[in-house]
């Protein structure tokens, strides 16, 4: 039996039908006959096995996969990855196949955290691409590794710079500034005052930043008074 074939069985036997639908509803921008239903956790622990196996390349240069669970899959499996070149490679072979928000927002590669200056060309590559997941896996990169002891001036300006009509790109532009504002306050607030980001992203970052627990109550406040009108 082929790996391919292997995985695909594993996957049905780990199936929760319940799941499966629950999923469908959540991810509009799959077709969900291409959800087989595999929680989270049971994913971690078949891709933690999976890393491990001589032959698990034979998976990972089959793309496009057929179902978005072997799409998490193999998410997992490159967050597992130890080589930081081997896992770069193996991201920009997989990210222009990446075509729904849980998928992208899966990948986080362990490989990443003691690479901090050599991921940094790859982020900014990553951002001009074409692809909405290929750009929303880098701001998320940015958001990851770059709001605490790394974090520079720089970067959200890099985000600031976006022009999308992509949802999933804004929302997570908009996620990165909430999150930006908590642990990067003073750095991050002229872009509220200052109204530097579009209208709707500047409003979804205030939303996520007010409901956030990690926002002061002051600060919650301060922010509502920058609320602007729907635009859409």
């Amino acid at each position: 039996m082929s790996i391919l074939k292997a995985i695909q069985d594993k996957l049905y036997a780990l199936q929760d039908t319940k799941y499966r639908d629950f999923q469908g509803k959540l991810i509009p921008t799959i077709d969900p006959k291409t959800i087989i239903g595999v929680r989270t956790p049971d994913l971690r622990t078949l891709a933690k096995e999976l890393a491990k196996q001589e032959d698990i390349g034979t998976f990972l240069d089959a793309l496009p996969h057929t179902y978005f669970d072997e799409n998490q899959l193999h998410a997992f499996i490159l967050s597992e990855l130890k080589d930081y070149g081997q896992c770069i490679q193996r991201i920009n072979e997989f990210l222009p196949y990446i075509d729904n928000w849980a998928t992208c927002d899966q990948l986080s590669p362990k490989a990443f955290k003691k690479h901090k200056t050599e991921l940094l060309k790859e982020i900014k590559a990553w951002l001009k691409s074409d692809k909405t997941y290929t750009v929303r896996f880098a701001v998320g990169m940015l958001m990851q590794h770059y709001l605490d002891d790394d974090f520079n001036s720089a970067y959200p300006k890099l985000v600031a710079a976006i022009k999308s009509d992509e949802y999933y790109i804004n929302m997570m532009r908009a996620w990165y500034f909430a999150t930006a504002l908590a642990k990067q306050y003073d750095a991050i607030i002229p872009y509220i005052e200052q109204k530097k980001l579009d209208l709707w992203t500047h409003s979804k970052a205030i939303q996520k930043a007010v409901e956030s627990y990690r926002i002061t109550p002051e600060q919650k406040e301060y922010l509502k008074t920058f609320r602007l009108p729907k635009s859409l």
